[in-house]
């Protein structure tokens, strides 16, 4: 599979990657990290990152802008997103060829090209693998722009190597691309700092979240406390594992009241989560999940299936 994709990417001049919407490091690792892969090895091409750029993550890197015209004849690869309706960007249809590069479950198989590793940790982990391939097969070289995007993003992915999904090869991975010049204490600060807001509202979190015997948690943060914090719906993505400090949890949501719906960011400790995420609009990973719902009826629906799931 790697041989197939580094022949594709070799065939084709204009090259546009994307990702998923609400980013995270391991979206912009995965899909610019790839891009500055390319470039260092093929420098004749054009290669862009494509999406709606999330100012949180601007101590990573920032997108490209890219028009329309750009998809005639072009490769379209799309890391770290399970399913279609999460891609960002409409036009990634209109290239000539589409690629899937990701970790999810592969819920829905799209794309001409397909590579999906249920196994690695994240998709940086899986670009990085990549270059290894690469780098055997090609004489590929690594900038140390794209070491560090993909550190970030298995960093992030891992939850600092603290999740399950941190394998041998995980690890072995982050071994090899802390060799590369990039600044760690930077990159973690700008991963893990957060605003005294973001801690005043993880203290209310702590405060006033519900769990039962079972280990099931949960805390709604509607508009009207969200505003009292003055913290905006997207910042609250720094939270989603907080109550997993919590002796005798389980598994969690937190819910997030937005403009047209509620979001719904759900973690475990053990109880397979992603199949309850897909009832309610939403997927992911096994421990890690989002789904949306749409009133706090439903909401009050999710939160007993999540009770009997524990039980």
């Amino acid at each position: 599979m790697k041989r197939q994709i580094i022949d594709t990417i070799e065939k084709y001049e204009t090259i546009i990657i994307h990702r998923h919407i609400r980013p995270d490091p391991d979206a912009y690792g995965s899909q610019i990290g790839l891009k500055e892969l390319i470039l260092k090895n093929y420098p004749g091409k054009k290669v862009y990152a494509a999406g709606e750029h999330e100012e949180s993550l601007t101590y990573l890197a920032v997108p490209d802008v890219v028009t329309r015209s750009l998809y005639k004849d072009a490769l379209v690869i799309v890391t770290d997103t399970g399913n279609t309706e999460r891609i960002d960007g409409e036009h990634y249809k209109e290239g000539a060829l589409l690629m899937k590069i990701d970790h999810h479950p592969d819920a829905d198989p799209y794309g001409d090209i397909k590579w999906v590793d249920t196994s690695a940790s994240s998709t940086s982990e899986m670009i990085a693998s990549l270059f290894e391939y690469g780098k055997i097969e090609k004489n590929w070289t690594l900038p140390d722009a794209s070491a560090r995007l993909l550190f970030a993003g298995i960093v992030g992915d891992t939850g600092r190597f603290m999740f399950p999904s941190s394998t041998v090869k995980t690890f072995e991975v982050a071994s090899e691309l802390i060799k590369y010049d990039f600044s760690r204490e930077s990159l973690f600060s700008g991963m893990y700092e957060v605003d005294r807001k973001i801690l005043h509202l993880q203290g209310y979190i702590y405060q006033n979240f519900e769990i039962d015997e079972n280990g099931a948690a949960f805390i709604k943060l509607d508009k009207a406390t969200l505003d009292k914090f003055n913290v905006t719906p997207i910042e609250t993505s720094q939270l989603g594992g907080s109550l997993g400090e919590v002796k005798g949890i389980r598994a969690w949501a937190i819910f997030i009241e937005e403009e047209n719906q509620i979001r719904v960011r759900l973690r475990s400790k053990g109880p397979i989560i992603n199949t309850l995420a897909a009832q309610f609009n939403g997927g992911g990973h096994p421990l890690a999940s989002g789904a949306s719902v749409y009133s706090w009826e439903e909401a009050d629906e999710l939160i007993e299936k999540l009770h009997r799931l524990c039980n």
